[in-house]
């Protein structure tokens, strides 16, 4: 059987690769983790991969504009052996029915390149800005699944569980027609996938359930192929039960809720996985 190899870009700052990498692995995948110098030098094609994902962490210091700074990267910096510019290897990349996938500053990165959420592939349509907090959140969230959304991801999924950390999550708009027009857009298109809930799963509104202070509550945006997701939550970091913040007391007797086999954010990778076994293998 052929194997679905995934690749994993680090460097600048990123620091969740691991944990995406195990999140893939557990969902079926091969995946590799490769320096961005190592496919700018042309070492590594992009091309050669299914799966391309870019992880959390703290990006360019995780500084107002460092999601910037990492879409600028990827709009100048030319592939050394093609001489073609990063952005434009990824769009070969995505035109090829592959997927791409992010997390944390992987959403500002493809929301700050115009990948997401994909409107128009030339503008920046969306940003991500400081928390309307103040301060960095370091929190666990509910989630629910827009089930009308074109998303591949989050098929099959309804809510989930998940831990933020970011301090640049605010997910905004511009204030003028042309914003209102994109956030028009944005949800006649279903490209809304995820949204911040309360415990008894209703769109979140206000602070903490949206810990962040997004425009409709956004936590996770996809274009309007399906195929391009990411999302401020970690998914990757609750693959594993014992990373639930309250293991210890689902896993009691006393416990009316017992402990998952699986951490929530697993089934994001699963259906990756599971649509490039049946669409492009």
């Amino acid at each position: 059987m052929a194997k679905i190899k995934v690749l994993i870009p680090t460097g600048f700052g990123e620091n969740c690769s691991l944990e995406a990498s195990e999140a893939y692995r557990l969902a079926g995948a091969e995946p590799q983790i490769a320096h961005i110098t190592d496919i700018l030098s042309g070492k590594i094609s992009i091309q050669d991969f299914h799966i391309l994902n870019w992880g959390g962490g703290f990006l360019d210091g995780d500084d107002l504009g460092s999601g910037k700074a990492g879409a600028n990267r990827l709009k100048y910096a030319k592939i050394a052996t093609t001489g073609v510019t990063l952005f434009d290897e990824i769009m070969k990349f995505h035109n090829s029915g592959k997927l791409i996938g992010g997390q944390c500053n992987g959403f500002q990165l493809w929301a700050k390149a115009g990948l997401l959420p994909g409107i128009s592939r030339n503008d920046q349509q969306v940003t991500l800005s400081r928390n309307q907090s103040g301060k960095f959140e370091n929190r666990w969230v509910h989630l629910i699944v827009n089930k009308k959304s074109p998303c591949i991801w989050t098929k099959g999924i309804s809510k989930m569980f998940l831990p933020v950390r970011h301090g640049e999550g605010k997910l905004v708009v511009s204030e003028d027609e042309q914003g209102k027009d994109v956030l028009k857009e944005i949800k006649k298109m279903n490209l809304i996938a995820l949204q911040y809930a309360n415990e008894k799963g209703s769109v979140a509104t206000s602070y903490p359930e949206n810990p962040n202070g997004s425009v409709e509550s956004i936590a996770g945006l996809c274009d309007p192929t399906g195929r391009i997701f990411a999302l401020m939550p970690h998914p990757e970091a609750y693959v594993h039960p014992y990373t639930h913040p309250y293991w210890t007391r689902l896993k009691s007797r006393c416990s009316k809720q017992k402990l998952p086999k699986e951490g929530d954010g697993l089934m994001i990778f699963r259906n990756a996985v599971k649509y490039v076994k049946e669409e492009l293998l």
